[in-house]
């Protein structure tokens, strides 16, 4: 299995009416359960739009993003998915419940990090 992120830029929604955000947020949650149910959702968020912090190796504090950025991500899901097929099928159904695009992209599998995860699952 591998993790992927399917992600949507801050303002992908913009061009929905406010009248139907409560329509769109109901289908994007309905198929979050879905994917809790298929047992392939591991996380998710939309993320507040507003001034990001960039906190630098030294611990410096400025503010964000990069002027040159062009875009910043405005929401995510993480799947756990037998394949790259599967991830671009789930983000299929998230980019037609919120009616924007999404990107996918793997996230590089780290087994130190998994067992660190699973000894404080333990510890709970």
């Amino acid at each position: 299995m591998a993790r992927y992120l399917i992600s949507f830029d801050d303002g992908g929604m913009d061009h929905i009416p406010t009248a139907e955000l409560p329509e769109v947020g109901k289908a994007t949650h309905a198929v979050a359960q879905e994917a809790v149910d298929a047992g392939v959702f591991v996380f998710g968020a939309g993320l507040e739009r507003q001034q990001a912090s960039v906190v630098s190796t030294d611990g410096m504090v400025t503010d964000g993003p990069y002027p040159e950025t062009k875009e910043v991500i405005g929401g995510f899901v993480v799947v756990d998915v037998a394949s790259r097929e599967e991830a671009l099928a789930w983000a299929a159904r998230f980019a037609a419940s919120c009616r924007c695009a999404q990107e996918v992209r793997e996230l590089l599998p780290d087994p130190e990090l998994d067992a660190m995860l699973r000894r404080a699952d333990r510890r709970r």
